[in-house]
């Protein structure tokens, strides 16, 4: 179960992924960040910019999540509504959340948050940060970005090359709601580079056409994309897992379902406030 979950995650990543932080834990984050930042400051080459028109502070999105016909859990994307300021940059944070409710949680309890800490104006993450705990499964993770040397530190003196542009598993949904997808064409595949687990993990998004979909929200316009996933470990076909996004400038994941090996999992949106843009509600 374990095993299937985290290559779900994985494979939704552009999906995304509602914890309170108390004021030593963010005074301890801001210095990291600060660290982080300062030290690759010294090098003359300027991060790419890139505009964010997708969404703003304060913007919440949350889900139900299905395992077959049970209501399995919920899911919460929040933008915390202040950006933080570091050595000049703009920041912000993001933090995800995913937990089992009712009898999953009596037989497979969940309490996954995730967070990254991304560039206003870059849109790359400075931070990354990964508390799960699965059914008493417990690990964490904590990866420094440094773009300025294409490095990643995820501590224990581990350090990786990455790619300049590179993302981790929560601001690559964040960074591709930026898409340009006004020209798609069926077909089309867009990739984002994805650190996770000691690797660079190419996310691959199909264009497959545009869906009127009815929700909790309502009935949207959307954009429906296939992931390209790995065959026969937890999928059986490279189609089984579909995402309908909102067909606006916000692209907002509606609806992502996936038929995997032992069954279905679907996660629908119930939630979203503070959308930086108009929907594409019909």
């Amino acid at each position: 179960m374990r095993k299937i979950k985290n290559i779900v995650l994985k494979s939704v990543a552009v999906i995304g992924v509602i914890a309170i932080c108390s004021a030593g834990y963010m005074s301890e984050r801001t210095s990291e960040l600060t660290e982080n930042i300062e030290s690759g400051q010294q090098f003359t080459q300027p991060l790419p910019s890139k505009n964010n028109v997708a969404f703003k502070e304060g913007e919440i999105l949350t889900y139900r999540l299905h395992y077959g016909a049970l209501n399995a859990g919920a899911a919460v994307l929040e933008v915390k509504p202040d950006l933080i300021d570091v050595s000049g940059r703009k920041v912000y944070h993001i933090v995800g959340s995913g937990y089992t409710t009712g009898s999953a949680d009596w037989f497979f309890k969940v309490r996954d948050r995730y967070e990254t800490y991304l560039d206003k104006d870059a849109l790359l993450p400075w931070l990354f940060v990964r508390r799960v705990d699965e059914g008493g499964y417990k690990f964490s993770q904590d990866y420094s970005f440094n773009h300025y040397t294409k490095k990643v530190d995820i501590g224990n003196g581990e350090k990786f090359d990455v790619p300049l542009g590179v993302q981790d598993m929560v601001s690559a949904f964040y960074s591709a709601r930026n898409l340009d997808l006004s020209n798609a064409k069926e077909g089309d595949i867009f990739t984002l580079n994805c650190f996770l687990d000691k690797e660079i993990w190419p996310l691959k998004i199909k264009f497959i056409g545009k869906e009127e979909i009815k929700t909790d929200l309502g009935k949207f316009r959307t954009l429906l994309f296939r992931p390209i996933v790995q065959k026969g470990r937890v999928f059986k076909k490279e189609e089984d897992l579909n995402v309908w996004i909102s067909d606006d400038k916000n692209h907002i994941v509606l609806r992502a379902q996936a038929s995997i090996l032992i069954g279905s999992i679907k996660m629908d949106i119930t939630s979203a406030q503070n959308l930086a843009n108009e929907t594409s509600k019909l």
